[in-house]
């Protein structure tokens, strides 16, 4: 009968539980990846990704992640397993060697390079959530790296099949007793050994040759057969001869192993995967970062004005973060931010800083061609526009607990809600479930509103029903998120057909032309229609209802080819819950200054009051319709 191999039950556990981890941290992973730039084509694995809790899922499969990898070595020194994975001499000569030496060296080596990405895996990912580096290159590193575990699952199966066949890959189901190894070889007691070995080879030659002088020659007595013999006497004769005790030939004792370690190892292991979880998620929750809203006089208030000199800001110390995963900032996608926050006991003031290459403020500009208007864009027929769109920045208010926030109000997939209209994007949606209610956004625009001291307040809440240009999917659907209840200042200068035209596009045309184009060409400044290009010092891409006439024809007409106009127009002010922050912001030297102003409580069910225990989260666009940096830990405020 053919031999069945059988794997130690303790192996079995922790494979298998590495197994499922990766698997859930895999495909949840894939999920977050979907809304980076240039990845979604990972949707189209769409119906056997997750969608709900999603992050959740990740930082607990990690968890059980870095468990298991605390476990695994343990387990393998103690039952004695370590030579299964003993990456020596002799296993790197077997790579050069033939049949199973060969096979046997080559799985090893793929073990280790498993650790040895596993380990920057844990320590990329460990990086990326606290936020002590969380740059590009360390998402980047995350990323391949998932995929060289994902080649050695192939690999590893592979090599395991090529030694033993189908019963070589069956043996992790099939889980035996752990069979103790061998004692380990004392090399005191060995060369203990070989001394007295050799003294005796140097005395037997002697009393052979040596021959006894005839008076001291006893008569012969009869022997007597030693299974006969009485018992005391049996022992005797049948006793090894005495041997002469020296300080040398001493062996050492042999000191006992621990019963309950030899016996035991999984249980020990399982301990320390149990333990260092525990230490995890304890240090998790006391790691939050925090935000201290400073006390001050009603006197010390900052004056908005994009200015970071005032007193308040200067006695106090900034909140510094790394966000990364969004759009441009030199294809890099990430930028700093930090964050002051003070309070005169109504009023919260904050100023956000952050570092953003370029001053850009072309959103949708208008270009006249010789056939008619055409609009400045890429992505902005479905929603994602990452060219012609201006800097902005926002702020995420929530009362949720420290639960990682994304899993309550941004849902993955191309279409998160069956009922809904699929979104344009293939990126997911925000919108919120169950009694969670309302979380409070503000969004600074650095030409919608912005410059006129308004930063828009909105809403992540339940799914609105969709209208009838976005059910025709002419105009993105946007789940959730929705401007507070009110009126805004800033409204879209351009109309866009329905019908598309020949060469695929919708045709253009102005809401209002330019009362004088002279002045509204100088008042944009120098002009240079390339994205990744700022704006120079005072320039403004937006039209006043005083500075511009509606469309009509006839002033069209006079118009010159190639002209540029803006894509923005600005009228009144914001009103309602709408008006609720105001603010003022600066760019200079690379960063660009926010200083934002709101009550501590607004009254309005649509806002979070600012208290202690609320959780904030911030984000940086640059020329970017929705591909904004991002954190991972939430930050909790404390408010003096």
């Amino acid at each position: 009968m053919k031999r069945r191999h059988r794997t130690d039950y303790g192996t079995i556990v922790l494979h298998w539980l590495m197994v499922a981890a990766f698997g859930t941290a895999f495909v949840s992973g894939l999920r977050i990846a979907t809304e980076a730039p240039a990845r979604t084509w990972i949707n189209l694995f769409d119906a056997v990704l997750p969608r709900e809790s999603v992050w959740m899922a990740h930082m607990q499969a990690a968890v059980v992640l870095v468990a298991v990898s605390l476990a695994y070595p343990i387990y393998m020194r103690r039952s004695g397993l370590g030579r299964r994975i003993r990456l020596d001499r002799i296993r790197l000569r077997g790579l050069l060697g033939r049949g199973q030496a060969r096979l046997g060296a080559v799985n090893v080596v793929l073990n280790w390079v498993f650790f040895l990405t596993m380990l920057a895996l844990m320590a990329s990912g460990g990086l990326l959530y606290f936020g002590y580096y969380a740059g590009n290159d360390m998402a980047t590193l995350h990323w391949y790296g998932t995929w060289v575990i994902l080649g050695f699952v192939g690999l590893h199966v592979l090599m395991h099949f090529e030694i033993g066949g189908a019963s070589q890959l069956l043996r992790i189901f099939r889980p035996a007793r752990l069979v103790a190894p061998p004692p380990r070889l004392d090399t005191d007691e060995l060369l203990t050994m070989l001394v007295e070995q050799s003294a005796r080879l140097a005395v037997e030659p002697e009393s052979v040759n040596k021959t006894p002088p005839a008076a001291h020659l006893q008569p012969i007595q009869p022997l007597e057969d030693p299974i006969h013999a009485r018992p005391a006497a049996r022992n005797a004769m049948m006793a090894p001869p005495p041997r002469t005790v020296t300080r040398r030939s001493v062996a050492k004792p042999r000191r006992p192993r621990s019963p309950t370690f030899q016996s035991n190892p999984f249980v020990v292991a399982a301990a320390v995967a149990i333990t260092s979880a525990s230490v995890i998620v304890a240090a998790d929750r006391m790691t939050v970062d925090h935000l201290e809203i400073h006390r001050i006089a009603k006197a010390d208030a900052p004056v908005l004005d994009g200015d970071t000199s005032d007193r308040a800001w200067r006695n106090v110390r900034p909140f510094s973060l790394m966000t990364s995963q969004g759009g441009n900032f030199d294809d890099k996608g990430e930028t700093r931010i930090d964050i002051r926050a003070v309070h005169d006991g109504t009023w919260a003031y904050f100023l956000f800083t952050w570092e953003d290459p370029t001053r850009s403020l072309k959103h949708l500009p208008l270009v006249k061609q010789a056939d008619g208007w055409r609009l400045l864009h890429d992505g902005y027929e479905t929603g994602d526009e990452h060219d012609y769109n201006e800097d902005k920045f926002s702020v995420l208010l929530t009362t949720l607990d420290g639960t990682l926030a994304g899993d309550r109000t941004f849902h993955a997939s191309p279409h998160p809600i069956p009922e809904a209209p699929a979104t344009m994007t293939g990126r997911g949606l925000h919108f919120t479930v169950g009694d969670i209610g309302y979380v409070d956004v503000w969004q600074w625009k650095a030409t919608s509103g912005g410059p006129t001291g308004w930063m828009d307040d909105a809403n992540f809440g339940p799914p609105l029903d969709a209208t009838p240009m976005q059910a025709r999917n002419i105009v993105p659907y946007k789940g959730g998120f929705a401007p507070d209840p009110g009126a805004s200042n800033y409204s879209d200068n351009f109309v866009i057909s329905a019908e598309a035209t020949g060469d695929g596009n919708r045709a253009v045309k102005p809401r209002r032309l330019p009362r004088d184009l002279a002045a509204t060409t100088a008042a944009m400044g120098d002009i240079d229609l390339d994205p990744n290009h700022g704006e120079s010092e005072g320039a403004r891409w937006f039209m006043t209802e005083a500075e511009s006439i509606p469309y009509s024809a006839d002033l069209d007409a006079r118009i010159p080819v190639g002209t540029v106009i803006p894509g923005v127009i600005l009228s009144g002010e914001f009103t309602g819950d709408r008006a609720d922050v105001r603010c003022a912001a600066r760019w200079a030297s690379g960063h660009w200054a926010l200083e934002v102003a709101r009550r501590l409580d607004t009254h309005s069910r649509y806002d979070v009051a600012l208290k202690s225990g609320i959780f904030m989260r911030v984000a940086a666009f640059d020329h970017s319709q929705i591909r904004h940096t991002r954190h991972v830990q939430p930050i909790r405020l404390e408010v003096e």
